[in-house]
């Protein structure tokens, strides 16, 4: 069966695309209302993002037994990484602009090629390199437009793309594991672990675990349903269309993003974020398209 066969039999794939694309563009508005340290936001995300999927959980139990001590070990380290790009990227966004952070954040399969090149030696052709070159150049274009709002948007698009490759670190050590045993129960893990991470450096930190108003809280279980919700539509689509069809509505996160941070946050997007934004979109949809 076609692609296209398999899309007329979808519950409409482009609806299903918008309703994804919507909830988690809402990601980033939620974390900006949020007062509470960027690393207590993660925290709880986490651990309630595993709450969502706990009956999934009970129900494909069996398959953690396949799971072996080395399999452990990189679940760990993947949980890890998963935890400092949630900090990384919530920190960023109480620093810089939503779209200057949702714009980087969108060069993940950039990062995941050259980290590929780099891990497993994948290789690539020019072409490639000449869209990645595009997307660094619209990053440089973002840099100097932040550096002329304040000191600290510069620093959150830093830390923008260091979440970027704390991501790709955790998607390349993961990838190995993430094939033995359900999406849902390895992401059950890798949140898990994550959340006992960002615990870890709460507590070291001496960041307050408790004592956030009611109005916080519903941050937090927000900030675990939309983007859950955006992951189960994903999954639910990978029986009609291919991955890259799904890869392709990265773009529309940061757009998405943007224009309701110009709506409900009030914040303004500057000329150089608008032509470099541009610039890092066209790089990143030359390379899915490839």
């Amino acid at each position: 069966m076609t692609e296209e066969e398999n899309i007329k039999k979808a519950p409409s794939v482009g609806l299903l695309l918008t309703i994804s694309i919507i909830a988690i563009s809402f990601a980033a508005i939620f974390v900006k209302w949020s007062d509470a340290p960027a690393t207590i936001i993660s925290m709880y995300r986490m651990y309630l993002a595993c709450l969502l999927l706990l009956p999934i959980v009970i129900i494909k139990r069996k398959q953690l037994f396949l799971l072996k001590r080395k399999d452990w070990l990189i679940l760990s380290i993947s949980g890890v990484f998963l935890a400092l790009h949630f900090a990384l990227w919530f920190g960023s966004l109480k620093l810089t602009t939503v779209a200057s952070s949702t714009i980087i954040l969108a060069l993940q399969p950039v990062v995941a090629l050259i980290g590929g090149f780099l891990v497993y030696k994948e290789r690539t052709n020019l072409f490639t390199v000449a869209t990645i070159g595009i997307s660094f150049i619209g990053i440089v274009m973002i840099g100097i437009g932040d550096l002329g709002l304040s000191r600290a948007a510069v620093i959150g698009d830093i830390l923008s793309f260091l979440s970027v490759i704390a991501i790709v670190a955790y998607l390349l050590i993961g990838q190995s594991t993430v094939r033995k045993i359900s999406h849902w129960i390895y992401s059950f893990c890798v949140f898990l672990i994550a959340g006992v991470s960002l615990t870890v450096y709460n507590v070291i930190a001496q960041v307050p675990l408790g004592g956030y108003p009611y109005e916080e809280w519903q941050i937090f279980v927000l900030l675990a349903v939309f983007p859950t919700l955006a992951h189960v539509i994903y999954n639910l689509l990978l029986n009609y269309v291919n991955t890259s069809t799904i890869s392709m509505s990265i773009l529309g996160e940061p757009v998405g993003a943007t224009i309701l941070a110009i709506f409900l946050l009030g914040e303004t997007v500057t000329i150089l974020q608008t032509v470099g934004g541009s610039f890092v979109l066209l790089g990143v949809y030359l390379f899915l398209r490839r």
